[in-house]
């Protein structure tokens, strides 16, 4: 069968006239993460615009992040002729995986293993031992294509926005505290980050493996 499901978006076919693209000779490294993907609804942008804006009276050059996930690796380098195995990999550890719900409401401030960027995001308050299963199995593909396993006690959250440079000290303390009360106090709260997964995705330069979860 097909590795996954390979999901093509319109803007790339309207690049390229409408061909579905194939690359018999392509070479080179493609940057490759697995995630879970966060369907985006209303009340969540709403909470976002909230968040964002209060925080930008700290950090004044935050930008609210286009799409929303929960990382289960980090970000790996692929050789182009590993991305079929790689996936077919993945697929086959994540198949007996079910459906389950997390909870991420917890304000938190990250920042890149460099520190040349600073996140805020909601971390995971329940769900982190769904969430640590589903990471030993990717970590196990990654061992196989000798790639970085992600890091030790994760902290999972979903990034909300970003800016350059290490800001941890502007943004954590009286900043997080009042966006934490944002959260506790915003109405549709409960609706918003209390989240059921659907599906693991995989992005491997321009393309997108979903593995759906029983």
């Amino acid at each position: 069968g097909s590795p996954g499901r390979e999901e093509r978006g319109a803007e790339d076919r309207a690049k390229h006239g409408g061909r579905v693209r194939c690359f018999p000779h392509e070479r080179g490294n493609w940057a490759t993460h697995v995630y879970l993907p966060y369907k985006v609804q209303e009340e969540f942008l709403e909470l976002l615009d909230l968040l964002v804006s209060h925080a930008r009276t700290y950090v004044s050059s935050l930008t609210a992040m286009e799409e929303f996930h929960i990382s289960l690796s980090q970000s790996v380098v692929l050789r182009y002729h590993w991305i079929n195995p790689f996936v077919q990999s993945l697929k086959e550890r994540l198949a007996s995986y079910d459906r389950f719900f997390c909870v991420a409401n917890q304000m938190k401030v990250y920042t890149n293993q460099n520190k040349t960027r600073t996140f805020i995001g909601l971390e995971v308050s329940a769900g982190h031992f769904q969430l640590l299963e589903l990471v030993s199995e990717v970590d196990k593909v990654m061992e196989e294509f000798d790639l970085p396993t992600f890091y030790k006690d994760p902290s999972f959250h979903i990034s909300l926005a970003w800016c350059v440079g290490d800001l941890t000290g502007s943004l954590e303390g009286q900043c997080l505290q009042e966006l934490q009360d944002i959260v506790d106090r915003f109405e549709d709260s409960a609706l918003v980050l209390r989240v059921q997964w659907e599906q693991i995705r995989c992005k491997s330069g321009n393309k997108f493996f979903s593995f759906p979860l029983r």
